[in-house]
């Protein structure tokens, strides 16, 4: 809702595919089927900076009737600890407060950014990126965005428009077994309640298994969506809330627009990529694009020109 809005929450669900990460907050999200806030997303040892980071930001930026309570702030977070000195703590709670004070509308910045600098995709340059898709539900237009960290998967596993690129692209790998994770955060002004959400959430796994992962055993994939929809039934006066939500019968655009939109993002994490080189001269090659569309043409995915 932007800065203006925060303190109004939106109603949220989220799904844990793999659990072997963190997302905060989400125990209240269960419960309560809303959330508020900021929400941030780091490197694994850097999440508990980021949660507490942000009640300060709240504390310090919100008015007291909404501050003098408590706050669970939703931070998620992927392993960089191939690229970056996990253990060298980088992360301070002002990168934090930089973080939302320049959060804005508009195009995301994608890559090696954020969160996502220190991420690794399928054993190729991973990272920060979003794509979106424009849906007609029940007669009516809805957009349905998704912003994901993407620091998983290997090498042979990855598939592109149905073309195992990763078997063909071999050399410099880095991770030889399965490790890392993904959080993704789905946003989407169509009006939808919690157990809705959450069904949107859901749908990510298979948009992250169109790119050939299995969710291996040691990665954290987990996600959060939210509708940013029904601002006003938040309102406490004493009487009864009303709200709009879409019959579910009519959510198949909706789940088509997460699943495309996972495949998308992921991509996008590789492809706005470059070569990286880390701590201990660890280097992680960016997904080659002359290579990716050589075989995308060979497999009829791409015209020629």
């Amino acid at each position: 809702r932007g800065h203006a809005g925060m303190a109004t929450p939106v109603f949220a669900g989220y799904f844990s595919l793999n659990g072997n990460g963190e997302l905060t907050g989400t125990i209240w999200v269960e419960e309560s089927g809303q959330c508020e806030g900021p929400l941030t997303i780091t490197n694994t040892h850097s999440c508990g900076v980021a949660r507490d980071a942000t009640i300060q930001w709240l504390v310090a930026n919100q008015p007291a009737e909404v501050t003098d309570t408590w706050g669970l702030p939703v931070a998620g977070e992927t392993y960089d600890g191939d690229l970056n000195d996990i253990n060298g703590f980088h992360v301070t709670p002002e990168h934090v407060f930089e973080a939302i004070d320049s959060a804005n509308s508009g195009a995301l910045e994608m890559g090696s950014v954020g969160g996502g600098t220190g991420m690794i995709a399928y054993d190729f340059k991973g990272g920060s990126a979003s794509a979106s898709r424009v849906v007609k539900a029940a007669g009516e237009m809805f957009t349905v965005g998704v912003f994901v960290q993407a620091n998983f998967g290997i090498r042979p596993e990855l598939v592109v428009a149905g073309v195992p690129i990763g078997r063909h692209i071999k050399g410099n790998e880095i991770r030889t077994q399965p490790a890392g994770s993904i959080i993704a955060m789905i946003a989407t002004d169509a009006p939808l309640m919690p157990h809705q959400c959450k069904r949107l959430a859901r749908r990510v796994g298979l948009g992250i298994a169109r790119g050939g992962t299995i969710s291996h055993n040691g990665s954290g994939d987990i996600f959060l969506a939210f509708s940013t929809a029904n601002e006003t039934a938040w309102a406490v006066d004493g009487g009864v809330n009303d709200c709009r939500f879409l019959p579910n019968d009519t959510m198949d655009p909706l789940f088509k627009g997460v699943v495309e939109a996972t495949d998308e993002a992921i991509i996008d994490a590789m492809v706005a990529n470059e070569t990286m080189v880390g701590r201990d001269g660890t280097t992680v090659i960016a997904l080659p694009h002359d290579r990716l569309q050589e075989l995308l043409k060979q497999h009829g995915r791409l015209e020629e020109g």
